[in-house]
């Protein structure tokens, strides 16, 4: 069974017929997928492997990136500039059309970040990423000891001017996204199994986090990354695969992917293909709901 229904409005969102072809394979653990639309191109992370590698239109898997510091997020800013989240240096780092690297975050107080994770962008150009301490572990990161107290969720501003810790109260956040209309910041917990929304204030700051749904199911996995469509329908990786949501939290169903999902993003014509990175293979699926653009590269 690859279409796993708790809700029939699940098909209108991603088809009857749901097949999940694999891409390609071979990887360690593979991550932080984010498609290049005039490219035709996508880019993902494999963590362990301490690569990023390049998908290109003919189906053709080369290296875009190594070292990458482990990378494992990315997404784009506003400019169309690539940002990833680095395991092994403990930073957020933003890469320019010139292929130079700069720093965005790194230390919170005088403190070394653990590890961040996921990443999103406002529309005003701030920066939201998970600090969780998957890095700091053997395969997935460097083994060493955090230096923060906190595994919190951060805004660093587009200028790298301030860092800002927005909330500090997480078990191990890890996937994150803002809602159609960037009043609403969901990001889950994986520790815990759910995912959490806040509203987010004029100036960016978030407020009244709350338990929006938990992720639940048979398979292996736990929430990770987690997207929105065109529509306002959440997306989150969990156990067995894919869980889809409704913009209310209800749960619609899960697609099943063979291995243990960790993130994925729309891509192709018409932003209708989702790419699933999981574990050591690239898979994709097509889907009737197109991926929200703002995600996506220039």
């Amino acid at each position: 069974m690859t279409l796993e229904v708790r809700d029939r409005r699940i098909t209108e969102v991603v088809g009857a017929e749901v097949k999940v072809d694999r891409v390609a394979t071979g990887f360690g653990f593979t991550e932080g997928p984010i498609w290049h639309r005039s490219g035709g191109f996508l880019i993902f992370s494999d963590i362990p492997g301490n690569t990023m590698h390049k998908l290109d239109d003919a189906g053709v898997t080369t290296t875009f990136r190594k070292p990458s510091q482990m990378a494992n997020g990315n997404t784009y800013d506003r400019q169309g500039r690539i940002l990833t989240c680095e395991h092994a240096t403990s930073r957020v780092t933003r890469t320019a059309s010139d292929g130079s690297i700069s720093v965005l975050a790194s230390h919170h107080q005088g403190k070394e970040l653990n590890s961040p994770n996921d990443i999103v962008v406002k529309s005003d150009g701030g920066i939201y990423f998970t600090d969780p301490t998957y890095g700091r572990m053997e395969y997935y990161g460097v083994k060493r000891d955090p230096e923060l107290s906190a595994r919190g969720v951060y805004r660093v501003e587009d200028d790298a001017s301030r860092l800002t810790l927005l909330a500090d109260d997480f078990a191990q956040p890890n996937g994150l996204c803002f809602s159609l209309d960037e009043r609403r910041l969901f990001v889950n917990d994986t520790e815990r199994g759910h995912i959490r929304v806040f509203e987010v204030g004029a100036n960016g700051l978030l407020s009244a986090g709350k338990v929006w749904a938990d992720v639940k199911g048979e398979g292996e996995g736990g929430p990770d990354g987690l997207k929105i469509d065109a529509l306002g329908n959440v997306y989150c990786c969990g156990p067995g695969g894919l869980h889809v949501f409704d913009p209310e939290g209800h749960s619609l169903g899960v697609i099943r992917v063979p291995e243990v999902l960790a993130n994925f993003t729309w891509g192709g014509p018409g932003l209708r293909t989702i790419y699933l990175t999981a574990s050591q293979s690239l898979y994709r699926v097509r889907s009737f709901m197109p991926g929200l653009e703002r995600i996506c590269g220039p």
